[in-house]
């Protein structure tokens, strides 16, 4: 899949309107970009002449297509994942004098890898580092649809929440507290109906807020297991820290391992887990031991 000049949709000039309100980027290093470009070029994404890469994410009927289709003007490129034979579409927008490609990741119910289009999804997230994720998700249905969102921002703590179908939810009566969705869920929320073009201004503003660092996002993770597990886990995640230092998502790849998750276990022996950022050789080398004792 190669892109040209003629990708992307120009919607520099659209409305500004100001971002949900979050934390500061706290350092100059925030406005870098998060993705990892060696690995995204792995996972077929070639960044030459982007600046950040965007990854919408959702549950299949929440209206994904039609956010991605809204954003990208409908110049897309369609194609498989490499050595998979699932479908990915890619496009792109320009704003505020930057240019985003958007990954349209497999619709999905989960990210526990339990099926080709969760695995897909789950290492683009993991090894790509996209600059933003945005989780699309159905505001009539809710509570079904923040199981993935959840699992999303455990492993990413760079997201938007799009709460698409407002149209929907209006006419059946539902309301929806997008401001304190926001609070609980540590990253923005962005109410809109995207068939009507209701609230993209808004969702553009929040995606290029969370890529350049003025927005940084402190999402909800869910802790809720038993004090055997947690023991466990502060074990691990402590080696996991010290083998691939400042990894943002250590706590997940610590969970996955207890969970047997072979792709993950893999991806340490292997060294594609250290391929994300510079690692201490001793540390990794004595986790990779450790798992082999597994």
């Amino acid at each position: 899949m190669k892109d040209n000049n003629n990708s992307h949709a120009s919607i520099a000039n659209l409305p500004t309107p100001g971002a949900p309100a979050t934390h500061p980027a706290s350092s100059a290093c925030a406005t870098c970009p998060a993705h990892n470009a060696g690995n995204l070029l792995k996972l077929g994404v070639d960044m030459t002449d982007w600046d950040y890469v965007v990854a919408l994410a959702g549950n299949p009927n929440t209206g994904k297509s039609t956010v991605f289709n809204a954003l990208t003007g409908l110049r897309q490129h369609t194609g498989n994942w490499p050595g998979k034979t699932v479908t990915r579409a890619e496009g792109g927008f320009s704003y505020s004098d930057k240019r985003f490609k958007l990954v349209d990741l497999p619709g999905t119910y989960s990210l526990l890898s339990t099926s080709l289009d969760e695995e897909v999804a789950r290492d683009f997230l993991l090894f790509g580092q996209p600059d933003v994720t945005i989780i699309v998700v159905d505001a009539t249905r809710l509570e079904r649809n923040l199981n993935l969102a959840l699992q999303v921002l455990e492993i990413t703590d760079r997201a938007v929440i799009c709460l698409n179908l407002m149209d929907e939810a209006r006419r059946h009566g539902l309301t929806v507290d997008d401001r304190r969705l926001a609070r609980d869920l540590g990253v923005p929320v962005v109410p809109t109906a995207a068939r009507q073009g209701e609230g993209l201004n808004e969702l553009l503003q929040a995606v290029s807020d969370v890529a350049s660092g003025e927005t940084v996002c402190k999402p909800h993770r869910v802790k809720t297991e038993s004090s055997a597990i947690q023991s466990a886990l502060t074990t691990l995640v402590a080696q996991i820290q010290r083998a691939f230092p400042n990894v943002p998502n250590a706590r997940w790849v610590a969970l996955r391992l207890l969970d047997g998750d072979q792709r993950i276990a893999d991806a340490i022996r292997s060294g594609e887990l250290g391929d994300l950022q510079r690692q201490s050789p001793e540390a990794a080398q004595d986790l990779v031991l450790r798992l082999e004792a597994a």
